[in-house]
Formats: C-alpha cells, sequence, structure tokens
C-alpha cells in the first residue's frame, strides 16, 4: 500500500503548477485507492494499454509505475493537458512508457491493436449520440479477448447524480453532463459487441461509481 501512495505523491509532484497539482490530487481522492486497485488487477498483465481522455495524464502515470506495461498510449483533446502529461512523463523518467497524443481519438487508426484500454468519467461528459462511435472505434482498436474498463456514474439513485452533477460543475461548469442509466449503457455495450459485467463501487461520499469491465469476444 505505501508503494501505491508512492506513486500517487511522485505524481502529483511532477507537474509544476500548483493548480494542477490540487486538481490531480483531488481526482485521487475521487477515485481512491481501492478503485485504482481494483482497476489495476484488470489491466495487469496487458502491455499495450490506452488511455482514452487522459487529460493531464495522471493515471496513465500511476499505471505505467504500477504495471509496468510496455507502453501507454494517453489521447485527449485538450493540448494544454497533453504538454502538460509529456512534461510530467519527462521528469518521472517515463517517456519510454507514455505516448501523449493531441486528437479525438475515433480520429486515430492505430496500426498494432491494444491489449487493455479505459476511461475514467468521459462517458457522461460527452454527447449521447457519439457514445455509440467512440465504443464502435474503441472495439476495432482493441485486440481480441481484451478489456475495455470504463470507470463512470450511475444515473440513479437521483441524490447521489445531483451531488456528482455538482461537483462536476465546480470542476468545470463548462463542461456537458449526461448521465447514463446503467441498463442502457450495457445494452450500448453489448450492442457493439462487448461482453460486460458491472461493479458498483461503493464510496464515502455519495458518489455512483460503476466500472463497467467490457471483454471484446475472440
Amino acid at each position: 500500500m505505501f508503494t501505491k501512495n508512492k506513486f500517487i505523491i511522485q505524481v502529483v509532484r511532477a507537474f509544476d503548477s500548483t493548480v494542477i497539482r490540487l486538481y490531480c490530487f483531488l481526482r485521487f481522492i475521487i477515485i481512491r485507492q481501492v478503485f485504482l486497485n481494483e482497476m489495476g488487477q484488470y489491466l495487469r498483465g496487458a502491455q499495450k494499454i490506452l488511455d482514452i481522455g487522459c487529460g493531464f495524464g495522471l493515471f496513465s502515470l500511476y499505471f505505467s509505475m504500477l504495471l509496468k506495461p510496455q507502453s501507454i498510449t494517453g489521447v485527449d483533446l485538450n493540448p494544454r493537458r497533453i504538454r502538460a502529461a509529456r512534461a510530467a512523463s519527462e521528469r518521472l523518467g517515463l517517456s519510454n512508457v507514455t505516448n501523449y497524443i493531441h486528437s479525438d481519438v475515433r480520429d486515430i487508426s492505430f496500426e498494432e491493436g491494444f491489449d487493455g484500454a479505459y476511461m475514467m468519467d468521459i462517458i457522461h461528459h460527452i454527447p449521447a449520440s457519439a457514445v455509440e462511435p467512440l465504443l464502435t472505434h474503441l472495439h476495432h482498436v482493441l485486440r481480441d479477448g481484451s478489456t475495455l474498463l470504463i470507470k463512470d456514474v450511475a444515473k440513479y439513485p437521483a441524490y447521489k447524480r445531483w451531488f456528482t452533477y455538482v461537483l462536476d460543475k465546480m470542476m468545470d461548469y463548462k463542461t456537458p453532463v449526461n448521465y447514463w442509466d446503467v441498463p442502457e449503457l450495457i445494452e450500448l455495450l453489448q450492442k457493439v459487441g462487448f461482453e460486460v459485467y458491472v461493479h458498483n463501487m461503493l464510496d464515502i461520499l455519495p458518489y455512483p461509481h460503476v466500472l463497467y469491465i467490457c471483454r471484446k469476444k475472440a
């Protein structure tokens, strides 16, 4: 446990900006250690991992140190965050493992497939009409038998949804919010071609955390 906490501290300290450090610290509080452990067990053994909506790269940096994969590719639409992720990767000596791309992941045709992928709280921040094309593309770039992890928040119960909504708007009031009902998202994932297992992740705070473990059929 100490080693894993040490990784978190190293990631937060790798950023120059105090504001970014505070943001990363808050993200690691929201995505608690037990959640990272849960995700790590499904990513363990994957050598080529894709991080969709990587932001400042804090989770890709963390998993790079924890899991020691061959490579983690982070993709994000925000060029400022990509620059910060690259700088932090250099500072941590992980530039030979991490690769950060400023783009929409749907616009990239990766030559080699990935054997692991994840996105953290991304689905509810993109238009509902864009979710199926995104999932279809991810299904295409994953190798047979590999796993996509989607950590998101559920639409119900309502009081948890509103608690999360207020915090989402506090973090970035311009960001659109569209929470999915769990059965609805499961149905869409299955339609795209994934086998889906859902784990409701209980928290001390009233966050409706949900982890979708999606396996691409062989």
